[in-house]
C-alpha cells in the first residue's frame, strides 16, 4: 500500500498535530429497529464509522501526530483496524486503556518520517474516573530538537463536586512532566498537551493551564482572547449542549510561569471562590463564613477546614487530602502566624514565578489551526455530522528561535 504524504506543508521543519475524541461505540447511543442500544451492538455501524474516521485522518497531508480519545481498546477487531491502517501509513502507535476495564482509552500515533520516539510513559491517575494519560518524548527527524507530547481525556463534570478531581488530574500531569524532566536531567523542552479536557475557556482547567504558561493553539492561530469562548465549539454533549472542550496546548521553554504548587493552590482557591459566588455571598460574607465561630479578627485553620468541609472539598475519598489542605493553608497564611486576616484573604497567596530560561532555545509557533467540521469554527454544530460528537482539531507548528 502506498504511504500517504505527511503534512509538513511548505516548511520542511513544520509538523502538524491532531486531537480527536472519536466516540467509543460502547458510549454511542442509537435507536435501532425501535429499540435503544449502543453502537457496539451493531458491527456494521461501528465498523463503517471508524473506517470513515481513518479515511479522514489519513487523507493527503495527514498529521505528523495523531492523538485519539475514546479509542475502543476493548475490541480486538477495531484495534487491528487502526494498527493496520496507521501502520501502513507509516505511524508508530501507542495505546493505553483506562483502568478498571472501562473498555476505552487513548491512542497516540507519531509518523516515523517526522519523529524518532526516545521514550514513552503511561500515567494512571487511579481515581474514581479511571482516567489516564500518555507521554511521548520525541526528537524531530533531521534536527536535534526534542518535544514532549501528552494525550489525555479528563473526567466529565457531571456535577460541581467533580471539578476538584478534574483540577487534580491536570495537576498530576504537570507534576509527572516536572518529574520526567528532573529524572532525565532534561533542559526545558517544548510541551504539547492534546486531548478532550471536558471544560471550556470559562473553566478552572483553562485558567490553571494558562497560569502555567500554556497557550491554546487554536485561539493563538485565530488571535482570539480569553473572552472569545463563544466563537468556536468542538463538542455536542449528551445533554445537547455545544461547547469548546478539545484543546492542543503549547508551552515553549522560555515561558516564565508560576511555581506549580502555587498554580495548584490558586486554582483550588479559585474553585472555592466560584462556589462562594454561587451561594451569592459577598467577599465580606465569605470571610465571615471562613471565620466560622472564631471571635477574633481572622480565619483559623480549624475554621478554614470546616468551611472546606461544608463546600464538599474535604471529608470524602475524592476530596482534598490532609496534606493538600495543609499546603493550601500555608499558601493562604502569608505571614505564617496561624491566622489569615482580611488582607491575606483578599490576596490568598503571593505570586511566585519560576525563572525564565535565558539561553537561546528552539521553540514553536502556531502557524495554522483548523476544526472539522468547519461549522464548528463559527460556533455551530451541523446536524448531518456523524463521525463523532467531537470535532477534529488540527494545528500546524513551525520552529522558531526563542529570545
Amino acid at each position: 500500500m502506498a504511504k500517504r504524504r505527511v503534512s509538513r506543508l511548505s516548511d520542511p521543519n513544520s509538523f502538524s498535530c491532531t486531537t480527536f475524541n472519536i466516540l467509543a461505540p460502547i458510549y454511542k447511543r442509537l435507536i435501532h429497529e425501535d429499540h435503544a442500544c449502543r453502537e457496539s451492538d451493531i458491527r456494521a455501524y461501528w465498523f463503517h464509522r471508524n473506517q470513515r474516521i481513518l479515511d479522514l485522518l489519513l487523507r493527503e497531508e495527514s498529521s505528523s501526530i495523531i492523538c485519539l480519545q475514546e479509542y475502543w481498546v476493548g475490541n480486538e477487531e477495531l484495534v487491528n483496524m487502526y494498527d493496520t491502517r496507521l501502520g501502513d501509513a507509516g505511524y508508530i502507535n501507542f495505546k493505553l486503556a483506562r483502568t478498571n476495564n472501562r473498555g476505552d482509552g487513548l491512542l497516540t500515533a507519531v509518523h516515523k518520517d517526522c519523529f524518532r520516539v526516545l521514550d514513552h510513559r503511561n500515567f494512571l491517575f487511579n481515581d474514581f474516573g479511571d482516567r489516564v494519560a500518555q507521554l511521548l518524548h520525541v526528537q524531530v527527524i533531521g534536527l536535534s530538537q526534542q518535544i514532549l507530547i501528552v494525550n489525555t481525556h479528563l473526567l466529565f463534570p457531571h456535577d460541581s463536586s467533580m471539578c476538584l478531581e478534574r483540577l487534580r488530574q491536570v495537576y498530576k500531569i504537570l507534576q509527572s512532566l516536572e518529574a520526567y524532566h528532573e529524572d532525565n536531567n532534561l533542559t526545558p523542552l517544548p510541551i504539547i498537551l492534546c486531548g478532550d479536557w471536558n471544560g471550556s475557556k470559562r473553566g478552572h482547567i483553562y485558567k490553571f493551564l494558562r497560569s502555567q504558561g500554556f497557550v491554546s493553539s487554536y485561539d493563538t492561530a485565530h488571535h482570539y482572547t480569553d473572552a472569545d469562548a463563544h466563537k468556536w465549539v468542538s463538542h455536542r454533549n449528551h445533554r445537547g449542549n455545544i461547547c469548546g472542550v478539545d484543546f492542543i496546548w503549547l508551552l515553549n521553554p522560555n515561558k516564565c510561569r508560576k511555581v506549580l504548587k502555587t498554580s495548584w493552590s490558586d486554582a483550588v482557591f479559585g474553585l472555592f471562590k466560584y462556589h462562594v459566588r454561587r451561594a451569592s455571598l459577598t467577599e465580606e460574607d465569605a470571610f465571615a463564613f471562613l471565620k466560622a465561630d472564631n471571635d477574633g479578627d481572622g480565619i483559623t485553620y480549624s475554621g478554614f477546614c470546616e468551611a472546606l468541609r461544608q463546600l464538599n472539598f474535604i471529608g470524602h475519598p475524592n476530596g482534598l487530602s490532609k496534606e493538600e489542605t495543609k499546603d493550601l493553608w500555608d499558601q493562604a497564611d502569608i505571614d505564617g502566624n496561624g491566622i489569615v486576616d482580611y488582607t491575606e484573604f483578599q490576596i490568598w497567596n503571593p505570586t511566585r514565578w519560576d525563572q525564565a530560561v535565558t539561553e537561546e532555545d528552539i521553540g514553536y509557533r502556531v502557524k495554522h489551526a483548523v476544526l472539522y467540521p468547519r461549522e464548528a469554527e463559527k460556533g455551530l454544530w451541523p446536524d448531518d455530522y456523524s463521525l463523532s460528537d467531537h470535532a477534529r482539531l488540527t494545528v500546524v507548528f513551525s520552529p522558531t528561535r526563542l529570545p
